[in-house]
């Protein structure tokens, strides 16, 4: 029996020692390589082409990258993000040649917003955007939006400051989050006379599902329906001064979602942060000015098929 214990004891420290000498290793490692494909594409430009790349990068690259006093997209720190994800920082993305993308071709673009890869192969961790589900129309007016003359993306010489992830990010970005493959057919824009189709495709790609549904960690960004507690709420991202403000149930259930909620009701509050018979939206949050009352209204009918979850979250309301 003795034997058997001493044995026992033997392998139990063995891989006790596996799994330290593997965090070591995990830790002292950066985020993952990946081999680069190299795609050929031009984003093809046009007045109207880049007004919806704005509108879109207002609503998907603005929150993230735009430093408040410049009013430019160089990046910044990110204090909405949880701190378990590490010290957080996005990048330049502005046209400087240098710490922007002024040097990136098209190519490497959609092949950084598809796969989150960047060009030198390194993959971008869990916190930024995928555009897994979106419209090749839509990539091609962000990346002309990019490259256009808006002052908000002309070259600017702030260097980054590299982001300092955690040993969860390490972790997730070799077990649970992955690049994605190119996609291997076209992806159209939504038909927009089909209300539910065209409010779907806005959920998907404005990553509302991603904030309310469960947990950051358990998002499908390939398959958002997957996605843990689907847009039943009660995430914990941060509001800018790093306070946990847990995510609203945009069920319809009637009692802890939406279900009770007006068209009019979901409208106001998605454009203009007014909540009835509550206090107004705050930080995470922001106002989604840019949609149209017909998108915004999208959305709210496309809420109203999914599956109702009964899960009631408290607000965090700060003083």
């Amino acid at each position: 029996m003795k034997k058997v214990l001493k044995f026992l004891g033997i392998g139990i420290a063995a891989v006790l020692l596996l799994a330290g000498v593997f965090v070591i290793y995990i830790y002292a490692t950066p985020i993952p390589y990946y081999d680069v494909e190299k795609i050929a594409f031009q984003a093809k430009a046009t007045p109207q082409t880049v007004e919806r790349g704005e509108k879109l990068a207002q609503m998907l690259c603005v929150h993230c990258h735009l430093n408040h006093e410049t009013g430019k997209l160089v990046g910044r720190r990110l204090l909405d993000v949880p701190t378990e994800f590490g010290e957080i920082y996005s990048q330049n993305i502005t046209q400087d040649k240098v710490y922007g993308i002024g040097n990136w071709t098209d190519g490497e673009l959609v092949y950084l917003l598809r796969t989150g890869i960047k060009r030198n192969g390194q993959y971008s961790p869990p916190y930024m955007n995928k555009l897994t589900n979106m419209a090749d129309e839509d990539i091609n007016a962000i990346i002309a939006f990019l490259k256009s003359d808006n002052p908000m993306v002309t070259a600017d010489a702030t260097p980054d400051i590299p982001p300092r992830p955690s040993l969860l990010t390490k972790i997730l970005a070799r077990i649970a989050f992955k690049p994605y493959a190119l996609p291997t057919k076209p992806i159209p824009m939504p038909d927009t006379t089909n209300v539910q189709a065209l409010g779907k495709y806005l959920a998907y790609n404005l990553e509302c599902f991603s904030c309310h549904s469960a947990d950051f960690k358990s998002d499908d960004y390939l398959n958002p329906e997957l996605s843990v507690g689907y847009f039943g709420g009660g995430n914990k991202p941060l509001d800018d001064q790093g306070r946990v403000k847990p995510t609203p149930n945009l069920t319809p259930d009637k009692e802890t979602g939406i279900g009770n909620w007006t068209r009019e009701d979901f409208v106001n509050s998605l454009k203009n942060g007014i909540v009835k018979n509550d206090v107004a939206l705050t930080s995470p949050m922001s106002p989604y000015i840019q949609l149209t009352d017909k998108e915004a209204a999208a959305i709210y009918e496309y809420l109203r098929t999914i599956k109702p979850i009964h899960n009631k979250v408290v607000r965090a309301i700060y003083e």
